[in-house]
């Protein structure tokens, strides 16, 4: 039998990556950092001092879109923010995450710093995703806790590790600010957290209705198959049927970089602009946009430029839009997808009546607004002693 020296130095493949985050290892064995007793006197205060964690990101990132959205409404409510990239992937190797950061999801006043080696202390230190809330605890000089939580994580993963972890990080104090009602509820039922919640904004100077003609036979699928909540496979049974009953429908797929391999031809938008987004949301007939977990910001822009849309009758979406609400909500089984999809298509009044009323329900939603109620969250966070 050979050695294991010997088999050790045979040729083999790269290695496998592992995300294990060491900062996870350090809290569990020292426990987290002291807060600075300073989170009641601050609760108060007119202007905070906000340092917000985040992991690594992509172009298209939703997630980090908002994020960047409610920085900006802070920031415009005067508080200063610093944003601080926790990159366990090292996805961003030698670019600069600041200039990044800004070229993805539009200017913020704040800078974003790679690592934690230039912290200097906040009144509330913010984690964004299950990643990141290990380096959050473990950070000293700060007044408070609180947990930016935009999605239920562990949902993410199959039974594993991230999943456990995922579950873990909602039973640490941390005041979680929700990114919906039913997320606050979730996490507050099944973790024993304390948690606000905000209405996702929507950016109605991209998004709105445009004089643009509107297609009768165009479908846009919301196609980001690197995000598997997003059931694009789903969609994509959904709309060969359409295909099969319709062959003169054009669908055009958005949200991922590359091309989408698809069983029927396709218009490939890729990534868009919002501008772009918006003239594409303004075109379409149908918009088809999955959501498992909690929304995503593509239904409410839709919505804000006219579009009905169809997706599945989630326990999020319901509790989002209304079971009779402007968004058509259906089973999760293609050939029902694919029936209400046909019956959009068919029927001009319907469509009309799901335009208005899903634009009447956005209008309210602004970033000021989500922002207005991040804020109320974080002073929660400060004054309740929550995350001690």
């Amino acid at each position: 039998m050979p050695s294991l020296r010997r088999l050790a130095g045979r040729d083999k493949p790269a290695a496998v990556s592992v995300e294990a985050p060491l900062a996870l290892l350090d809290v569990l064995r020292d426990g987290p950092a002291p807060l600075s007793g300073e989170g009641p006197a601050r609760a108060g205060a007119d202007r905070l001092r906000v340092a917000i964690v985040i992991p690594s990101f992509r172009r298209g990132s939703g997630g980090h879109a908002t994020i960047a959205n409610l920085v900006r409404g802070l920031e415009a409510r005067g508080h200063q923010v610093v944003l601080f990239l926790v990159d366990q992937q090292e996805r961003h190797g030698a670019d600069d995450p600041d200039a990044l950061f800004k070229d993805f999801f539009g200017p913020v006043a704040a800078p974003v710093l790679r690592g934690l080696g230039e912290w200097r202390g906040a009144d509330v230190v913010v984690a964004t995703g299950w990643q990141t809330v290990p380096d959050v605890l473990q950070l000293p000089d700060a007044g408070a806790r609180a947990y930016l939580v935009q999605d239920h994580e562990p949902e993410f993963y199959p039974t594993s590790a991230e999943r456990l972890w995922a579950e873990w990080t909602y039973r640490q104090g941390l005041h979680c600010v929700c990114a919906s009602p039913w997320l606050a509820e979730v996490v507050t039922d099944r973790y024993g957290a304390s948690a606000t919640a905000f209405d996702l904004g929507v950016d109605h100077a991209s998004y709105h209705a445009l004089p643009t003609h509107r297609r009768d036979d165009l479908v846009l699928f919301y196609a980001r198959a690197v995000t598997p909540r997003r059931a694009v496979p789903l969609g994509v049974l959904a709309l060969a049927e359409l295909k099969r009953r319709r062959p003169g429908v054009e669908v055009a797929v958005f949200g991922e970089a590359g091309e989408v391999a698809l069983p029927f031809p396709a218009r490939q938008l890729g990534v868009l602009e919002p501008d772009d987004l918006a003239h594409a949301y303004a075109s379409a007939t149908v918009g088809l946009c999955l959501s498992l977990t909690n929304p995503s910001l593509i239904p409410t822009e839709m919505l804000a430029c006219g579009l009905p849309v169809v997706d599945v009758a989630s326990d999020a979406m319901v509790a989002t839009f209304g079971a009779g609400g402007p968004v058509t909500l259906t089973e999760p089984d293609p050939l029902a997808l694919c029936d209400a999809i046909e019956g959009l298509l068919d029927d001009l009044l319907v469509r009309a009546t799901r335009s208005r009323d899903g634009a009447e329900l956005v209008a309210g939603r602004t970033w000021a607004g989500a922002a207005e109620q991040v804020e109320r969250g974080l002073r929660a966070a400060l004054g309740a002693g929550v995350c001690e």
